[in-house]
Formats: C-alpha cells, sequence, structure tokens
C-alpha cells in the first residue's frame, strides 16, 4: 500500500500561498470560532428538536435522539481537543531551556 504525501493532499496554490505568522494565528482564530459555532448550532438544533418533541410538533423520536447524539459527540470532541491543548501547553512549559 502506497502512501501519499502530504503535499498530494494540499493544493499546490494553497502551499505557495502560506501566510505570515500574523494571518495564520488569525485563521487559526477563525477557524476555532467556526468550530465553536457550529458545536453550539448543534446544541441549539437538539434543544430546538427536544421541545418540538414534547410540544407535539415532531413525532419522529429518530430525528431528536440524532440531534442529541451530534450535539454530545461534537461536545466530546470539543473537550477532547481541549484537553490535548492544555496538555500540549503543560508538556511545553516543563521543557527546559
Amino acid at each position: 500500500m502506497k502512501v501519499n504525501s502530504i503535499q498530494n493532499l494540499i493544493p499546490l496554490e494553497k502551499i505557495q500561498q502560506t501566510p505570515k505568522s500574523e494571518s495564520t494565528s488569525i485563521d487559526f482564530k477563525n477557524t476555532l470560532m467556526d468550530a465553536l459555532n457550529k458545536v453550539e448550532a448543534a446544541q441549539k438544533e437538539s434543544e430546538i428538536k427536544t421541545n418540538q418533541l414534547i410540544t407535539g410538533e415532531i413525532t419522529d423520536i429518530h430525528q431528536v435522539m440524532i440531534a442529541a447524539q451530534k450535539a454530545s459527540l461534537s461536545l466530546q470532541l470539543t473537550v477532547q481537543v481541549r484537553n490535548k491543548v492544555v496538555e500540549s501547553y503543560q508538556e511545553i512549559m516543563r521543557m527546559q531551556v
């Protein structure tokens, strides 16, 4: 099985147009905020569908359960990413210079 290099996965134009460190931090911030907004949207959707089930607007419990699981999994992923970032930061702080 042949493993492709990462350069084959990323378009060449994107590699050549790598932004400076300041814009990279802005891109990271925007990416992080976008991910957090998606988690929040999944939780709101789950809450809305749950309320619709309670009021009888939705009779299909499968829709509600799928929305709840999406919200739960996205929150769990967010927490795990946060834990890894904190762990990495602590490891860097323990390094001797």
